[in-house]
């Protein structure tokens, strides 16, 4: 249970004021059709951070617990400084908008997830807790959590959300992890 808390916790915070949540705002005002796009989410969200959970529990069986440690640590560390970092979503047109909501959102936020702090943060939570089944769905329901609200409410909700103050908060909670990891250990 306390991955499943901690990994939804930890991706909702991290979530407010990401691209992902830029991305469902614009596919929100674009195609004004709030369930296609939670679907999409669902869907890229499950994909997407299953393939790093998985990749997060791999990397533990390659690492000594020390090495492990401190690499997961370090990198809480440098998610914390990286969510200081506001995020900004170019407006592009075309691609795969054309096949509708779904296959967009899908599509979409399957491709900004790569690489994104909330993906790293998944890799980080399956490696300190080695539980696919509870770090995938905390992380997707963190998703959920932070992006649903933006779809359902569309621009009114964002223009109210205080971002940096939803940033400083997600900075706290990696820095947090990344001195607990150090401290407690990873395994």
């Amino acid at each position: 249970m306390n991955a499943l808390l901690v990994s939804t916790g930890t991706v909702a915070l991290a979530e407010i004021g990401d691209k992902t949540q830029l991305l469902a705002l614009m596919l929100a005002a674009r195609y004004r059709r709030p369930w296609p796009i939670v679907a999409g989410i669902v869907i890229a969200t499950v994909l997407n951070h299953a393939l790093a959970a998985a990749l997060g529990d791999w990397l533990s069986t390659l690492l000594t617990p020390d090495v492990l440690r401190w690499i997961v640590a370090g990198s809480f560390i440098a998610v914390a400084l990286w969510t200081l970092k506001p995020d900004t979503l170019d407006d592009g047109e075309g691609g795969p908008a054309k096949y509708g909501a779904l296959v967009a959102t899908t599509i979409a936020f399957f491709i900004a997830e790569i690489g994104d702090k909330t993906q790293v943060a998944t890799i980080l939570l399956a490696a300190r807790f080695h539980d696919f089944g509870q770090v995938v769905t905390g992380t997707t329901l963190g998703m959920l959590l932070a992006n649903v609200p933006v779809v359902l409410l569309g621009s009114r909700f964002a223009d109210r959300l205080p971002l940096r103050a939803a940033r400083l908060t997600a900075a706290a909670v990696f820095a947090v992890l990344g001195i607990w990891a150090l401290v407690a250990g990873v395994g």
